[in-house]
């Protein structure tokens, strides 16, 4: 038997400019550094920008220079292109959109008109232990709600109630998630027309070839979500790294409002990548 032909490692890192970049993405952004030097890869910077109304045109000033003063350096990206562009979110529109089709003629996703308020006010609505995501009761699936012509409405994939989700996590090993009890149908597209995360994520990881998705243990359940996308999509997934994350002195995760952790506060005060570097050891 012949040995099955790995594609060249691609890794990513994917910063959001709606605050500036702390600590914690430092280091999560700084391993998926350090496993694409190992593989002798390919490292692909995104600006997700999706959020048009936390999204500022300073943050992603300030992201270009905190990343750069840390000692990153990307062969891909919106300030230097490459062949699987464009690298900023907000240019991918029509691509997200022929995603969402895909997914609509493949009988995967229903139109809901549930706030996050109707949701959370579901006595059978737990919340999933990666991000406090509200498991929807599935209302409107029951219902079979007709696409509105005169509200807004979100989009959500139905999933396979019943279904353990199973992967191997480079760090944490063996996972699995059972689908409608650990999360429940997901938006994918927004009220507002935006595409969500999950939909986003995978239509930009697997068109950039991303072979190896790094980002925090709080990814963990959306990483079971994403893979039902990529197999209704038939798309190949990614192989996942999931990184602990970095707390303040309270045991709490740092947050973009955690000021003075931030990249931007800790080079003022006169630190150095090599001496924040050390400390996470």
């Amino acid at each position: 038997m012949t040995e099955q032909h790995q594609p060249p490692y691609r890794g990513r890192i994917a910063p959001s400019p709606t605050g500036l970049l702390h600590l914690g993405h430092a280091r999560t952004f700084w391993i998926a550094q350090q496993r694409v030097i190992a593989n002798r890869g390919t490292l692909i910077l995104r600006n997700d920008d999706l959020d048009r109304a936390r999204c500022k045109p300073e943050y992603v000033a300030a992201m270009f220079e905190d990343l750069r003063w840390f000692g990153f350096q990307w062969q891909e990206g919106p300030d230097i292109g490459g062949a699987l562009g464009p690298y900023n979110q907000s240019e991918r529109f029509d691509f997200y959109r022929a995603v969402l089709k895909q997914l609509h003629d493949g009988g995967f996703i229903y139109p809901c008109i549930c706030s996050r308020k109707d949701i959370q006010a579901s006595v059978r609505a737990p919340h999933a232990v990666d991000d406090d995501e509200p498991i929807y009761p599935g209302t409107c699936r029951e219902k079979n709600v007709a696409e509105p012509e005169d509200r807004k409405f979100s989009w959500r994939f139905r999933v396979p109630d019943g279904e353990t989700i199973s992967f191997l996590d480079g760090h944490f090993g063996a996972q699995q998630f059972v689908a409608g009890k650990d999360f429940g149908d997901f938006v994918v597209w927004r009220p507002d027309d935006v595409p969500a995360y999950q939909l986003a994520c995978v239509a930009d990881d697997a068109a950039m070839q991303i072979t190896e998705v790094v980002r925090g243990v709080d990814l963990l359940v959306s990483t079971a979500r994403q893979l039902l996308l990529y197999r209704a999509l038939n798309l190949i997934a990614p192989r996942f790294y999931h990184c602990r994350l970095m707390t303040d002195e309270f045991g709490i995760r740092l947050a973009k409002r955690n000021a003075a952790l931030s990249l931007k506060g800790l080079r003022e005060q006169g630190r150095s990548p090599d001496e924040l570097q050390s400390q996470w050891q």
